[in-house]
């Protein structure tokens, strides 16, 4: 393992830790990212608050393998004890927000990237993506980027998997549902009461069952997160709003999974967003034969990241565990980071 790359990310992760960075401003930790390139003697180009670099030896006419993970975060959950923006190290863990999601694959990849940066000869050019508005979805993310890039034939998407290989991740539909009925004073009998319609919806999202369930990714997953109505004690509202989680295997398109709710559901459906896709890629692909050939364990991830906004082959690998993700006293354990260093590295150089 090569110590001065660990000491560099973690001296990197550090400084990110201690900027605040939350999805949708960026902008100090893209500077510090670009900084971070400039004193490593590679050049770097910002889009936004997506900072990227392309490896020294750039073939037009060869592949490209992007590696990307993002530098945003959620903002600190109330439970924290720690100073989530001062990083610390204690028995082995490093703390602070972001730590653990993603700034322990970022700075990881961002050290492979180093690592092969001067390379001659390598069989994929590479790119490293620094992503801003990830935890968000945002408009100004990595599918912003996307455009001033070369084409993409492969990915690695950075994120907590225990430095397991993510070949499927469910996507996401954020649905608007509504309930309806007749407003009326609360003082007089109501027989077509929202508010008394929605035990009978909860109870549909719950039972309702899609037919096609994946072998990677299980079935499809729904969940009311949100639910609200009325603005006075004396008024039986006309509607109730809720919204509906929907985790999408990759046995549907989000447009199917969507079609099928607005048929059968008992209340008005309107999705947010269609963008954020399943992803799956094939056993036999040569990156997933390679994990293998490592002896890297495989599994299908219901959490989402970047990858459902890429339209080329792509994993998600990454040191961290995604539990620990939006947790109080957020940490990554600097082993992880090493040991996660040398395995990106090993498993690329079956490839490249």
């Amino acid at each position: 393992m090569d110590s001065a790359l660990s000491n560099l990310a973690i001296e990197l992760l550090k400084k990110l830790i201690s900027i605040k960075s939350f999805s949708g401003n960026e902008d100090l930790t893209a500077l510090e990212i670009q900084n971070w390139f400039s004193k490593m003697n590679i050049i770097s180009k910002k889009e936004n608050n997506n900072v990227y670099a392309i490896n020294k030896y750039y073939d037009k006419n060869k592949p490209t393998l992007l590696l990307n993970s993002h530098h945003d975060t959620v903002r600190p959950n109330s439970s924290y004890t720690n100073d989530p923006f001062c990083p610390e190290i204690n028995k082995g863990k490093l703390y602070g927000l972001g730590s653990n999601d993603a700034g322990g694959a970022l700075v990881s990849l961002i050290m492979v990237f180093k690592h092969f940066y001067n390379t001659k000869n390598l069989k994929y050019n590479i790119i490293i993506a620094a992503t801003a508005e990830e935890e968000s979805s945002g408009k100004l993310g990595i599918k912003s980027l996307m455009p001033s890039l070369p084409q993409i034939d492969l990915a690695i998407v950075g994120e907590p998997t225990l430095m397991k290989i993510a070949i499927a991740e469910k996507g996401l539909v954020v649905i608007d549902g509504i309930i309806s009925g007749t407003a009326s004073h609360a003082a007089h009998n109501n027989n077509n009461s929202a508010i008394e319609k929605l035990p009978k919806v909860l109870d549909w999202f719950k039972k309702f069952v899609f037919e096609k369930k994946s072998k990677l990714l299980g079935p499809v997953k729904m969940t009311v997160t949100q639910i609200n109505a009325g603005n006075q004690h004396n008024v039986i509202p006309s509607k109730v709003n809720i919204v509906v989680d929907v985790r999408v295997n990759d046995c549907y398109t989000n447009s199917e999974i969507t079609e099928i709710l607005k048929i059968n559901a008992p209340c008005d459906l309107i999705p947010r967003s269609l963008d954020l896709n399943s992803s799956s890629i094939s056993f036999d692909h040569k990156i997933v034969r390679a994990g293998t050939k490592l002896k890297m364990k495989t599994y299908g991830s219901p959490t989402l990241s970047d990858q459902s906004k890429l339209n080329c082959d792509s994993i998600k690998l990454g040191p961290g565990d995604s539990k620990r993700s939006h947790t109080a006293n957020e940490y990554i354990y600097i082993e992880e980071i090493e040991k996660g260093i040398e395995t990106y590295i090993n498993l690329l150089e079956q490839i490249l």
